[in-house]
């Protein structure tokens, strides 16, 4: 070999590009070739740059200034995604990636790559993207997913206005400049537990009552969008009503009828339900809390009463009795062996309660013993 053969091959270097790889060679800044899988030689002045097609691109010189090397551009695909635009990214059929707005290069390499390109001013979602998708990270960051429950409903606003009721289930929508609003309400059976009302009856007894209230939202849009915060208004209205029945009624009314509050205060409040969208199912007086000094007269007035029906109980008692002795004695009067019978029966009783006795030898043992228990 000659001098100036050993001298070339000494300014040259002896590269290998592998399968899905490819090597660009620069000189003075200015790609010259594009190497794909074989052997090369590299000269004195030349570099290269060895880039993995399987991965992102990442080319420290500008993109379109390589593109300006054929050979390069049918290496690549170029992606140009507009503003309110995404481009999905499927490889071998199967999700891989989501392009927002910006220009894009990836390797074409070994992969077979399909892009669904997607309109994101309108905040519908197309149907023909797979649902499942939109639950994997690279879509999330991009939608608005809302949820309604099996007992549920909600509105949907668009830009402040209503747009349509949602029955339950997913709900996803583009993420962009439109204004997206869910109102949801249980549409269950709820309570209302109307506490610690003080209210004055109409002979001016202070009583402190608990209210029970169940209720059903029957109308979505006239609870939501008609009625602002449709509970507190169906409080107050209820509140509203046991004040005025209660205070209708005077104390011992109230004592004596209560479960005919809940007729009145239906009867005061026909037709104001149905305004917020709502329809009572059931409701009652659940405590009356007494003050102090009228709950002791109370129990003075109770213990009265119950002293006087204990009285009239004994007086019955004892009449009954006395017309049960007066009847037995008619009886033996009429028939000796009877009051014979009966005075044994007391013979007995007292000789149970006798410890011993005593009789003589001499007269007859029972006329003894008539002696001992008859006077």
């Amino acid at each position: 070999m000659s001098v100036e053969a050993d001298k070339k091959k000494d300014n040259m270097k002896r590269v290998t590009i592998g399968t899905n790889y490819v090597g660009l060679v620069f000189k003075n800044g200015k790609l010259k070739r594009v190497l794909t899988e074989g052997n090369y030689w590299i000269v004195f002045g030349e570099t290269i740059e060895i880039h993995n097609m399987a991965l992102a691109y990442n080319a420290k010189t500008d993109l379109d200034v390589l593109l300006q090397n054929s050979d390069f551009a049918g290496l690549l695909n170029v992606i140009e995604v507009d503003d309110n635009e995404l481009v999905l990214v499927y490889s071998h059929k199967n999700f891989k990636n989501v392009l927002a707005a910006g220009r894009h290069a990836i390797w074409k390499g070994l992969s077979d790559y399909t892009f669904i390109r997607v309109n994101t001013s309108q905040i519908e979602i197309d149907a023909a993207i797979d649902k499942n998708l939109l639950e994997k990270a690279p879509l999330l960051n991009y939608i608005r997913a809302y949820k309604v429950d099996s007992f549920e409903k909600a509105l949907l606003f668009i830009d402040g206005k209503f747009e349509r009721i949602m029955e339950p289930g997913n709900y996803a929508y583009w993420k962009n400049s439109t204004a997206v609003q869910v109102f949801k309400s249980d549409m269950r059976q709820l309570n209302m537990e109307i506490t610690g009302q003080e209210i004055l009856t109409k002979d001016k007894a202070q009583l402190r009552v608990n209210f029970n209230v169940q209720y059903k939202v029957t109308d979505i849009i006239k609870a939501l969008m008609e009625n602002k915060e449709f509970d507190k208004q169906l409080y107050v209205l209820v509140q509203l009503a046991l004040r005025e029945c209660i205070g209708m009624m005077t104390f011992d009314e109230l004592m004596e009828s209560k479960e005919k509050i809940v007729g009145q205060l239906m009867t005061i409040t026909a037709g104001k339900f149905d305004v917020l969208g709502v329809k009572i199912v059931s409701c009652g007086l659940k405590d009356i809390i007494l003050p102090g000094d009228i709950r002791e007269i109370m129990n003075q007035v109770l213990v009265a009463e119950k002293r006087a029906q204990a009285n009239l109980i004994t007086r019955r008692e004892e009449t009954a009795s006395t017309r049960s002795l007066l009847n037995t004695a008619k009886l033996m009067e009429d028939n000796s062996m009877l009051y014979k019978l009966k005075e044994m029966e007391y013979v007995e009783k007292i000789a149970e309660k006798i410890n011993n006795i005593s009789l003589s030898g001499s007269g007859q043992l029972v006329d003894q013993l008539k002696q001992i228990f008859v006077k």
